[in-house]
C-alpha cells in the first residue's frame, strides 16, 4: 500500500500556478497599455534599466515566486498549515497588480509609491511565514524583495523629478 498522505495537492498547485501567471499577465497588460507616451516622457533615474531588462526580470521573479509558493504548499503538513502563508502570497499578487494599475494605468505616481510600500511589507511578511514551513521558499523571495526595493527607488525618483501636472 502506498502512503499518499504527503502527496502534493495537485489541484491547489494548479490554482496557485494559474493565479500567479494571471497576476503576471494582468500586470504586463496594464503596463504595456499605459506605458506609451506618458512613461517615455517622464524624467527617470540614470539607474533605470532599459525596457528589455524588465521583460527578462519579471518572468524570472514570477517563476521564483511560483516555485517558492509551491514549496510551501507541498511541504506544509496540510492545506490548513499553508493557508496563512499562501493567503499572504495571494494578497501580495493582488497588490503587485495594483501597483501596475496605479502607476501605468492611472498614472498616479505618488499613490503607486504607497502601493509599493505595502507590497514590500507583504513580501517581508510572506517571507517570514514561508520560513516557518520552508527556509528555501523564503530565500527564493529575496530577489523579488530586492527588485521591489529597487522599483521603490525608481518610483520615488520619478515622483520627485516630475512635478504633478
Amino acid at each position: 500500500m502506498v502512503d499518499d498522505s504527503r502527496a502534493p495537492p495537485w489541484g491547489a498547485s494548479l490554482v496557485l500556478v494559474l493565479a500567479t501567471a494571471m497576476a503576471g499577465a494582468m500586470g504586463g497588460i496594464v503596463t504595456r497599455s499605459g506605458k506609451a507616451l506618458w512613461y517615455s516622457g517622464l524624467q527617470k533615474s540614470a539607474l533605470t534599466p532599459p525596457d528589455w531588462v524588465f521583460g527578462v526580470v519579471w518572468p524570472g521573479l514570477f517563476s521564483l515566486m511560483t516555485l517558492s509558493a509551491l514549496l510551501v504548499l507541498w511541504r506544509a503538513k496540510d492545506l490548513h498549515a499553508a493557508s496563512r502563508p499562501l493567503g499572504i502570497y495571494f494578497a501580495m499578487l493582488m497588490v503587485n497588480v495594483g501597483w501596475s494599475l496605479f502607476f501605468f494605468g492611472l498614472k498616479q505616481v505618488e499613490l503607486s509609491l504607497g502601493v509599493l510600500m505595502a507590497l514590500w511589507l507583504l513580501i517581508l511578511a510572506m517571507m517570514g511565514e514561508f520560513a516557518r514551513i520552508s527556509k528555501a521558499a523564503a530565500w527564493l523571495q529575496l530577489p523579488y524583495l530586492l527588485w521591489v526595493s529597487f522599483a521603490g527607488y525608481l518610483n520615488l525618483y520619478i515622483w520627485s523629478a516630475n512635478p504633478a501636472g
